[in-house]
C-alpha cells in the first residue's frame, strides 16, 4: 500500500472516530455515531485510528463532515443532512416516483437532488436500493401514487424484502447456468434514470455522488474484501454502469476515470460475474458499455502527451478503462454464438525437471513454456477462439489512440517481465491492432532469436566448435523439398530448439547472401512444390481458390511436418507466403476442430447440401434415402465407403437424428479423414511457434494475415511512403514516370513487380504503406534492366530518357526475373 492510500484510510478512520457517520443507528463501536462510543480527544483518536488501521477494522460507508475536493460536493453533503425525506435509506421505483411527483407538484426538485445525492454517495445505500420484488406495486405506482399511510407500508414490506429477495435459476442465450444473476431489478433501474437524467439538475448530483463514492468503494476492495463479505457488493457497480449519460463530458473528467479505477479493484470473480451478467444485457446496452469505456480512453488519450518519459502503461485511468473494457469484451462472446467444445487435443511435453541454459542464464522469465492463460477467461471457461459470432464484432474493441501512442518495446518488456508490476497492454490483446500486436510479436522473435546466438555461442566455447548462430539451410534450386526435407528433419529430430534461430538459406552455385530476400525466395519455391497438384498433397477447389489436405495422399508425415515448419519459420522470420488455406485450418492450429459452419469456405458445395439437409420440410427417409454411410474419391478417383456410426448403412437419416448426421459428416471431412497429415502438418508449426505468445495475442483470422499478408494493394500508400536515394527524389522526372507507368499497370502486372521488388506479392499487415521502399538511382541512361535488392526492398532504377523505355526495361525485368546473380 503506498503513503498516500495509507494516509486516506487512517483520516477515514478518525473522522469515523471524531465525527462520526451521521447514521443515529450506527451499530459501529469505532463510530462517534454510535451510542456505546466513547468520546476522545483528538490526539486520543489519531492513536486509535492508527490502531484500527493495522487491524483492518470496519468502516462505515457515509462521512457527511468529509471534506471534499470541490465546492459542489461540499454543498451536496451539506444538503444531504436536512431532514426531507430522511427516512429514505435506499432507492426503489416506487420511491424515485413517489419524490418526483411530489417535486413536481411542488415546481421544485432540491428534494429529488438530496435524496440522489444521498444515496449514490454512500455504497450501503446503493448496494441495496433497486431489488427485485414481486411483480406488484412497482408498475401500478408509474400510474398513481397511494396515499402517505399505503406509502409508508408499502417502503416497510419493501425493506424487509431486502434480505430474502433471491433470483431465480434461468440460463444465459448459451446455456450457460444463470448462477451469476443479481439481485438488482435491472428494468426499474433503467426506468428510473430515464425520469431522472430528464431532470436538469439531477445530472450533477449524479456526477458528484460518484465522484465522493468511488474513492471509498476503491479502498474496500482494495483493503477490507468487502466483495467476500457481501457479494450485493457488485449491485453498486451494476446500477451506475446503467447510467447512459456516463459517456458525457461531465463525467469523463473526473466521475468516470474514478469509477473505472475502484471497478478494476474489484476481485476476479466479481468481475466473472458482472461479465457474465452483462452478457444478457443484448446489443444495444452491452455497445453502450463498450462506447463508454472506449470514449474514455479516447478521451484520456488525446488529452495528455505520450513518449518514452511518460508511458501510456503509467495512466491509471488508461489502464483502470482498459481493464474494465475487458469485461465487456468477455460479455460480447458469451453473449454471441459460443463454441465451448470441438477443442483439439494439444500433446503437451511432459516437464523436465532439469534446469535449461535459459534458466541458468536467468532468461526463464523471457520463455515461460505452454501458453499464457487470461485470468478471466479461465474464470470463465471461454475464450476468444470459441466465439463463432460475438455480439459486437472484435474489431470495434481496437483503440487507435492507443496504438497510435503506445511504445511497443516498452509494453512487450512488461509483458514479459514484470507482468506482475507494470501493466501491459499485449495482456488485454483485443484493444490492439495486428499491426502493433505483430511488433510485439516480431520483439519476442528476435530476442528469442538472439538468445539462441548466446547460446550457442557458449556452447561452441565449451566444446571447442566453430559457433552456429544461425539456422543454414544450403538446398539446391532443382531439389528444393529434398533438400529442405532433409536437412530440416536432421534439425528438429537433433536440436529442435535450432528452429528459433534466424533463418539463413543459401542456393547452391548461386552468389546471394541472405539478408531476407534469399529466404523469401526459398519460400515461395518450396510453396510451389509442396502445393503442385501433381504430388498430390492438397486438393484444389477451382470455385474457392483454396487448398485442402489430401485425405488420399502418398507422401508420408514428414512432408507435412515440413510445410508446417516453414509455416512457423515464415512466422518467425517476418516473411509472407502465398499460401491459400481456409479459415478452418488457423482455427485447427489454434486449438478448435473444425465444425460444420466451418464447411462455408472450405467445401462449399458440400456446406449447401448438408444445410438443404437441416432445413428439408419433407420425409429425409424417403425423399433422399440417406444413410449414416458416405462416400468419397480417393486420388486415382476411386468411391470409398465410410461409415459415420458403426453399421451406418443400416441407419437412415430422418428429422430427429439429422443434426447428428450433418455434424459426423462435417466432423469427418475437417477431422479425421485429414487426421494424420494435419496432425503431422501442425506438429511442424508447433516446432517454431509453441513458446511464442502467437496464440495467446491473435486470433485465427489475424493469423492467416501473419502468414499470408492481404491481397489488397494501395500503390497510392506505398507512394506516399516510398524513399529516394542515390540522387533521386520524388520530384525527379524519372521518378514521376515511374508511378504513372506504375499506376498504368494491370493487377498482375502490379503483383509482378511487387515480387521483383520485395520478394512477394502480397501487402504485409498494415498494408503497402507499412512496406518502406527505396528506389535508388543506379547510373544514368542505358540498356541495363532495373534491378532489386529484395532484402531491403530496394529498387536499383538507371535514369532512363524517356517513359516509353522505362516501361519497356521495367516490364522485362519484372516478367523475366528469377533466381540471384542475374543481371
Amino acid at each position: 500500500m503506498n503513503r498516500a492510500t495509507a494516509k486516506r484510510l487512517i483520516e477515514r478512520y478518525f473522522r469515523q472516530l471524531t465525527e462520526g457517520c451521521g447514521n443515529s443507528n450506527c451499530t459501529n463501536e469505532f463510530c462517534a455515531s454510535c451510542s456505546t462510543c466513547q468520546p476522545l480527544g483528538n490526539n486520543a483518536a489519531a492513536a486509535k485510528a492508527l490502531e484500527l488501521f493495522k487491524v483492518n477494522a470496519k468502516l462505515c460507508d457515509y462521512y457527511p463532515s468529509v471534506e471534499s475536493r470541490s465546492d459542489e460536493n461540499s454543498r451536496l453533503r451539506r444538503e444531504m443532512s436536512t431532514e426531507e425525506f430522511s427516512d429514505v435509506h435506499y432507492l426503489t421505483e416506487h420511491t424515485v416516483c413517489r419524490i418526483l411527483s411530489a417535486c413536481e407538484e411542488e415546481g421544485n426538485y432540491s428534494a429529488l437532488v438530496r435524496v440522489i445525492g444521498r444515496i449514490f454517495s454512500n455504497a450501503d445505500a446503493l448496494m441495496k436500493s433497486f431489488r427485485k420484488e414481486e411483480p406488484s406495486a412497482a408498475a401500478k405506482t408509474l400510474n398513481s401514487l397511494k396515499s402517505k399511510g399505503e406509502e409508508k407500508q408499502s417502503d416497510q414490506s419493501s425493506e424487509k424484502k431486502l434480505s430474502s429477495s433471491a433470483s431465480s435459476p434461468d440460463e444465459t442465450p448459451n446455456g450457460i447456468p444463470n448462477s451469476f444473476e443479481s439481485s438488482v431489478d435491472i428494468d426499474a433501474v433503467r426506468r428510473v434514470y430515464d425520469k431522472l437524467l430528464s431532470v436538469d439538475q439531477v445530472e450533477s448530483a449524479l456526477v458528484n455522488a460518484i465522484i465522493y463514492l468511488t474513492p471509498n468503494v476503491e479502498l474496500d476492495l482494495e483493503y477490507l474484501d468487502v466483495y467476500e463479505a457481501n457479494p450485493d457488493y457488485l449491485n453498486i457497480f451494476i446500477i451506475v454502469m446503467e447510467n447512459s449519460n456516463l459517456h458525457s463530458p461531465e463525467y469523463l473528467e473526473v466521475a468516470l476515470p474514478l469509477f473505472c479505477k475502484a471497478m478494476s479493484k474489484l476481485p476476479l470473480t466479481a468481475l466473472a460475474r458482472l461479465s457474465k451478467l452483462w452478457s444478457t444485457f443484448g446489443l444495444p446496452h452491452v455497445r453502450r458499455m463498450m462506447e463508454t469505456f472506449q470514449q474514455l480512453i479516447t478521451f484520456t488519450v488525446v488529452s495528455n502527451e505520450y513518449g518514452v518519459e511518460n508511458l501510456i502503461n503509467d495512466d491509471e485511468t488508461v489502464v483502470a478503462a482498459t481493464k474494465c473494457l475487458r469485461v465487456v469484451f468477455y460479455a460480447i462472446i458469451l453473449g454471441g454464438e459460443v463454441d465451448v467444445e470441438h477443442n483439439e487435443e494439444d500433446d503437451e511435453d511432459a516437464e523436465s525437471d532439469e534446469l535449461t541454459l535459459h534458466e541458468l542464464l536467468g532468461e526463464d522469465r523471457l520463455y515461460k513454456k505452454g501458453p499464457r492463460v487470461d485470468p478471466l477467461e479461465k474464470e470463465l471457461s471461454v475464450r476468444p477462439i470459441d466465439s463463432v459470432k460475438p455480439l459486437i464484432p472484435f474489431e470495434d474493441f481496437v483503440n487507435e489512440s492507443v496504438n497510435e501512442v503506445i511504445e511497443m518495446d516498452k509494453d512487450f518488456t512488461f509483458f514479459k517481465v514484470n507482468a506482475e508490476t507494470k501493466f501491459s497492454f499485449q495482456s488485454c490483446p483485443f484493444i490492439l491492432s495486428v499491426i502493433t500486436k505483430s511488433q510485439g510479436l516480431y520483439y519476442d522473435n528476435r530476442i528469442r532469436m538472439y538468445s539462441e546466438r548466446r547460446l550457442t555461442a557458449l556452447y561452441s566455447m565449451v566444446q571447442g566448435q566453430q559457433p552456429n548462430p544461425y539456422l543454414k539451410l544450403k538446398v539446391r534450386r532443382d531439389h528444393i523439398i529434398d533438400d529442405a526435407l532433409v536437412r530440416l528433419e536432421m534439425i528438429s529430430m537433433e536440436n529442435p530448439s535450432d528452429l528459433k534461430k534466424q533463418l539463413y538459406v543459401e542456393f547452391e552455385d548461386e552468389q546471394g547472401v541472405d539478408e531476407g530476400g534469399v529466404s523469401k525466395e526459398f519460400f515461395q519455391l518450396v510453396l510451389e512444390e509442396i502445393f503442385n497438384l501433381d504430388i498430390g498433397m492438397f486438393t484444389y477447389d477451382n470455385d474457392t481458390k483454396l487448398f485442402w489436405f489430401n485425405s488420399s495422399s502418398l507422401e508420408n508425415e514428414a512432408q507435412y511436418t515440413l510445410i508446417g515448419i516453414v509455416l512457423g519459420l515464415a512466422i518467425y522470420n517476418n516473411c509472407i507466403l502465398d499460401v491459400h488455406f481456409p479459415m478452418v485450418v488457423y482455427r485447427k492450429l489454434m486449438g478448435k476442430k473444425g465444425t460444420f459452419l466451418d464447411l462455408s469456405d472450405s467445401h462449399p458445395v458440400l456446406y449447401q447440401s448438408l444445410k438443404e439437409v437441416l432445413e428439408y420440410s419433407g420425409s429425409l427417409e424417403e425423399d433422399m434415402m440417406l444413410t449414416f454411410q458416405i462416400s468419397h474419391t480417393d486420388l486415382f478417383g476411386n468411391p470409398i465407403l465410410y461409415d459415420l456410426k458403426e453399421k451406418g448403412d443400416q441407419i437412415p437419416v430422418t428429422k430427429e437424428n439429422r443434426q447428428e448426421f450433418v455434424h459426423l459428416y462435417a466432423d469427418y471431412i475437417l477431422n479425421k479423414s485429414v487426421e494424420s497429415q494435419f496432425k503431422a502438418f501442425k506438429k511442424g508449426f508447433l516446432m517454431v511457434t509453441n513458446e511464442s505468445p502467437l496464440k495467446y495475442l491473435f486470433r485465427p483470422e489475424e493469423v492467416e494475415l501473419l502468414i499470408c499478408g492481404s491481397r489488397k494493394l494501395d500503390f497510392e500508400a506505398l507512394e506516399k511512403t516510398t524513399e529516394y536515394d542515390g540522387g533521386y527524389t520524388k520530384d525527379s522526372q524519372i521518378i514521376k514516370d515511374f508511378w504513372e507507368t506504375i499506376h498504368s499497370f494491370g493487377e498482375e502486372q502490379k503483383r509482378l513487380f511487387l515480387q521483383f521488388t520485395t520478394g512477394t506479392d502480397r501487402a504485409p499487415v498494415g498494408g503497402l504503406g507499412k512496406l518502406k521502399m527505396i528506389i535508388a538511382k543506379n547510373g544514368s541512361d542505358s540498356d541495363r534492366l532495373p534491378t532489386s535488392h529484395t532484402c531491403f526492398n530496394a529498387l536499383l532504377l538507371p535514369e532512363y530518357s524517356s517513359k516509353d523505355k522505362l516501361k519497356e526495361r521495367l516490364l522485362k525485368a519484372i516478367t523475366y526475373a528469377k533466381g540471384f546473380g542475374m543481371l
